[in-house]
């Protein structure tokens, strides 16, 4: 009887150190729950897979597409191997946040695994026993890309209302305990989430890797003449002098978030200018700060430029150019500009925050030559970072507009470091607060007051000039010297989106910007060096407050050109409704708008032949890159139609006839739209981008979808730019056509009178989420993008794809 018991006891024991030999932390799931594909995992192969030639391009091509950059779904980022470690949150970064959240940078906020978990963040790999099984049982990824595999997509038609896809969807992110109920509840939501399964060959592939413990090759050391180059940059940076310091400050805070690239150098290696706690020669230990002008800290600390290993997405893809002719111009412009600098200035939040205070010492016209230089890569800034999704700060923003400068050349006292003096306490913006203020109420109270009395101090002056004619005032715009693109360019919104390019592209717009030194340097602290995406709500709403200021003045910069019969006028035409009735009572000096300062015009339409006369004093500049429509009289259509053969021409001449549609009927088309023509027969497609251009009444609701809020839209002025090229980061929807029927294609998208009509034509030549040639279009286009522009292009988001 004893020893039958005893027998028992035995076999209890034995049973519970059997089930705990199976667990390796709290997030067991038994075999039953997850189950592994048996056949799979016995036929794969053994030996080494390479992690950069078979397993990186899958996830870029597949999943990096949504995950990349702060808004990947969980904040999984599968753009790096270190994002892929780090695992998922379900913490969204874009809910409304009350008191804020700490941040969550990947590489600077926590830098080992265990430092994430802590962080919240739970793995999507196994971190237990390293064998082919629990490689895949207790793999989060894995069991993702199976619950696909089992779980195929429908092939035909839209998605069933099943998937959400609304950009601020509640986000469903499970650990490997709550993965069960996530399968259970969720069938057909494996990954790729909403998009066509994987091809056998790439699952297999991913599958293999994983099954191996996810290995990564060792990253390829730099060449010497890398290492050369960087180590002058970096001897350049970390000057001793209090100029030269003064200087480098001033770079870092423009340059933080830049994607730098070397002259000459392989085209897809970047770097990120950092300060770091070690200098040239040592392994660089970043310094984790909200905003670049935060304090350091007390000990000595470099700026370094450390390698940029991630996929490069083209959401956040800010390149700028170090080459020896750059460093020339820095010190033409910093070093030799005749300028004293006494004492540096403080790190407190105050002064930090406010570039006027800080860089006062450095000429201001220097800092806007500076700008200048590239200013393209400053307005991206504020488009494409830091946060990528920049809704905040793009629903303050016309759809399409162009946007001049002032020239440095010609006296204007807002471009004159004695006349800023004055006012650099009403010049500093939001970001002197910090991220903790919940001061909702200081963009309507404070800042607006320290800005009506700088605009009060600019337009007393203004009063005071004189009257010259049209050709006149033209030398007042910057004509970028008739060699530098950047003089002239054209902002295209998306909705929640926006690009940027050189020139001047389609119809003359609504509205334009003409921007000096305090406003570009301002729309620089404010949405780029002083925006801080973890903010609590009050950061984000009084930015988003300042930068209507911002708007304004730009454009009221732009309607000082006008004649002073005019400006009130053309200034209602653009605010109406809550936009009249609010913005501009952030102005209340209106006595500007009755001086008459430019005579000479000789049409009853005054704002066009101002955009023909800006349009000549940029030149040649003001050709974009790419060729657009509508545009019939553009130089590069003229100059270029005897080049382009009958089958190009053909599809020109329809992509011009799209052009022409307008208003109302525009209201069922997407934003962006990447268009392929295949001209089978001479083996060369033409591509094109359909920028669907919306109009408003008004743009001053943070909250509300402009999209589909009636009150706001301005229905009968929308309008269709095209551009020959891809341009955009989030297409929105993919057409795929043969040249032979491009004619039927243009004859159906002009006739399209409603969403059902909309449809059907998608049905005929749309590439929906189902289709099964999906993968195949996505790919073509991004080959197309990479082989035109090398350094330029990055991943193109599909998170924004219209499922119709």
């Amino acid at each position: 009887m004893v020893s039958q018991k005893y027998s028992l006891f035995v076999l209890f024991l034995v049973g519970i150190i059997t089930l705990s030999s199976c667990s390796f932390n709290k997030t067991d799931v038994t075999v039953e729950q997850t189950l592994v594909d048996e056949k799979l995992l016995l036929t794969l192969p053994k030996e080494s897979i390479s992690y950069v030639n078979a397993v990186k391009p899958i996830l870029e091509r597949r999943c990096v597409s949504c995950h990349a950059c702060y808004d990947s779904p969980c904040q999984l980022k599968l753009s790096s191997m270190d994002g892929i470690l780090r695992g998922a949150s379900k913490k969204n970064l874009y809910d409304i946040n009350i008191s804020g959240t700490p941040p969550t940078r990947l590489n600077i906020d926590a830098k080992t695994t265990k430092q994430w978990r802590e962080k919240g963040f739970s793995t999507v790999l196994n971190e237990g026993v390293n064998t082919p099984r629990e490689n895949l049982e207790q793999s989060v990824f894995y069991q993702m890309l199976r619950l696909k595999q089992t779980n195929p997509q429908s092939r035909v038609g839209m998605l069933s209302n099943d998937f959400d896809l609304a950009l601020d969807r509640n986000q469903v992110c499970p650990d490997l305990a709550q993965f069960p109920d996530y399968r259970d509840s969720h069938p057909t939501w494996g990954m790729p989430y909403a998009m066509p399964n994987l091809t056998s060959q790439e699952y297999k592939t991913l599958v293999q890797w994983l099954a191996q413990g996810s290995p990564v090759e060792e990253k390829p050391k730099k060449n010497k003449k890398m290492l050369t180059q960087i180590s002058q940059w970096e001897q350049f940076l970390n000057g001793n002098s209090n100029k030269e310091k003064l200087s480098s400050r001033y770079i870092f805070e423009h340059l933080y978030l830049a994607h730098i690239h070397f002259a000459n150098s392989p085209d897809r290696e970047f770097y990120r200018l950092v300060r770091s706690t070690t200098p040239t020669g040592q392994v660089i230990d970043e310094i984790a700060s909200v905003f670049p002008f935060d304090d350091p800290g007390s000990a000595p600390f470099y700026y370094r430029l450390k390698s940029y290993d991630a996929s490069i997405v083209v959401k956040n893809h800010i390149v700028y150019e170090f080459s020896p002719q750059k460093m020339a111009r820095y010190k033409a412009l910093f070093i030799d500009s005749d300028y004293k600098v006494n004492t540096l200035p403080s790190y407190d939040t105050s002064i930090a925050a406010n570039p006027f205070k800080v860089f006062q010492a450095i000429p201001a016209n220097t800092r806007y030559r500076f700008l200048l230089d590239d200013a393209k890569f400053f307005i991206e800034g504020f488009i494409k970072g830091p946060s990528c999704r920049g809704q905040v700060a793009l629903n303050v923003i016309e759809d399409q507009f162009w946007v001049f400068f002032l020239n440095p050349d010609h006296y204007i006292n807002s471009n004159d470091s004695d006349f800023l003096k004055d006012y650099v306490n009403d010049l500093t913006i939001p970001s002197e607060l910090g991220d903790d203020t919940l001061n909702l109420i200081a963009g309507w109270t404070t800042y607006r007051e320290k800005v009506d009395k700088y605009w009060n101090a600019k337009k007393s002056d203004f009063l005071k000039g004189k009257e010259g004619s049209l050709t006149q005032a033209m030398e007042s715009v910057w004509d970028g010297k008739g060699t530098n693109p950047n003089a002239a360019l054209t902002i295209f919104r998306h909705l929640n989106s926006a690009s940027v390019d050189y020139g001047l592209l389609g119809d003359a717009p609504e509205t334009a910007w003409v921007i000096d030194y305090p406003l570009f340097e301002r729309i620089h602290y404010l949405l780029v060096a002083g925006y801080n995406l973890y903010g609590n709500v009050g950061h984000h709403f009084n930015a988003r407050i300042y930068m209507d200021f911002l708007r304004m003045e730009a454009e009221d910069n732009f309607v000082a050109y006008l004649p002073a019969n005019k400006r009130k006028e053309i200034l209602e035409s653009w605010y109406v409704g809550i936009r009249g009735n609010i913005e501009r009572a952030a102005d209340n000096s209106t006595g500007w708008l009755d001086k008459e300062l430019v005579i000479g015009y000789k049409t009853d339409d005054p704002q066009t032949e101002l955009y023909q006369h800006l349009k000549n004093r940029i030149g040649n500049l003001a050709d974009s890159t790419h060729t657009f429509y509508p545009n019939k009289h553009s130089v590069d259509v003229v100059m270029n139609k005897e080049k382009r053969s009958l089958a190009e021409i053909k599809a020109d001449n329809a992509m011009e006839k799209i052009s022409e549609i307008k208003g109302a009927l525009l209201q069922v088309f997407p934003e962006l739209v990447f268009l392929r023509i295949r001209n089978t027969a001479e083996k060369n497609d033409f591509v094109y981008t359909l920028i669907h251009n919306k109009s408003y009444k008004h743009v001053s609701s943070m909250l509300a979808d402009a999209s589909e809020d009636k009150d706001i839209r301005d229905l009968e002025h929308a309008s269709l730019t095209v551009v020959k090229g891809l341009l955009g980061a989030y297409p929105n929807f993919f057409f795929d056509v043969e040249l032979n029927q491009i004619d039927n294609f243009v004859e159906r998208y002009t006739h399209i009178k409603n969403r059902k009509d909309y449809e059907q034509f998608v049905e005929l030549f749309g590439v929906r989420r189902t289709n099964t040639e999906f993968w195949a279009v996505s790919d073509w286009f991004q080959d197309y993008a990479d082989e035109q522009q090398p350094v330029l292009s990055g991943l193109f988001d599909l998170n924004r794809y219209h499922n119709r």
